[in-house]
């Protein structure tokens, strides 16, 4: 993947391409900020004095803008050393900002630390760009992320197959889902069943129809659960406050 240069003097110092998920203030002039990179994932950096009046730093470390960002150190909470604005930060508002920060909130409880995502940066990138392109109609450039996010954990489930047969899925025969197996041809009706063209649609993340986007969203509800766990999303919990939207 790509990777940034700059030359400084007679010394090349390289710059990964980033997000800031989440910042938090730390003493009384830092901040811990956890960041989506390109190359190394999510990490958590210290960025001293970004708190500080006169701090390079402080109008810089924003959600939603693309950064070049440097660090160092070896362990679990790197020191941030440079950062500097890619481009200009996206414009998201109302609805979409609050989807920005429930796609943020999402990455930083699911993805593993300092694990190399490349192709979920630019998924994430692809929908922000989205999520501001449109700014209200934002469902199915979310529901397309989970989709890519459940990919990228290793979620293998086939959804053009019955899991119980092998036959593939017709169109409109119902389907059950079933954790860690897949989905089953069945007439009982309730949350976790699916028409067949609902998963047809799924496997090719395609959400024009009104009916399978929000089966799509009933979907990655279920899907993620388990790596969410119990704990509600504080982004959620933001868009019932607001009365906006419900993800």
């Amino acid at each position: 993947m790509p990777v940034f240069y700059r030359r400084k003097g007679d010394i090349i110092e390289n710059w990964q391409r980033g997000f800031v998920l989440h910042r938090k203030s730390y003493s009384e002039t830092s901040l811990l900020v956890d960041l989506l990179t390109e190359d190394f994932g999510r990490i958590s950096v210290l960025a001293k004095g970004a708190r500080a009046k006169r701090s390079m730093l402080k109008g810089v470390l924003q959600p939603f803008t693309p950064l070049l960002l440097r660090w160092s150190g070896r362990g679990d909470l790197k020191i941030l050393t440079k950062a500097e604005p890619a481009a200009i930060a996206l414009p998201l508002q109302n609805v979409a900002l609050y989807s920005g920060f429930y796609l943020n909130e999402l990455i930083c409880r699911v993805l593993e630390p300092e694990t190399a995502y490349p192709q979920l940066f630019q998924h994430y990138l692809q929908c922000l760009t989205q999520l501001a392109l449109s700014q209200t109609h934002v469902e199915p450039a979310l529901r397309t992320f989970e989709f890519q996010l459940l990919r990228t954990l290793g979620y293998g489930i086939d959804f053009t197959h019955c899991a119980g047969s092998g036959k593939a899925v017709e169109a409109d025969m119902t389907y059950r889902y079933r954790e860690e197996k897949g989905f089953i041809a069945s007439l009982i009706k309730d949350n976790l069943t699916f028409y067949g063209r609902e998963l047809l649609a799924f496997e090719q993340t395609q959400f024009d129809e009104p009916s399978v986007l929000s089966a799509a969203k009933r979907f990655t509800r279920i899907a993620l659960k388990p790596y969410l766990g119990d704990k509600p999303l504080k982004s959620r919990e933001l868009f019932t406050q607001h009365s906006l939207y419900s993800k």
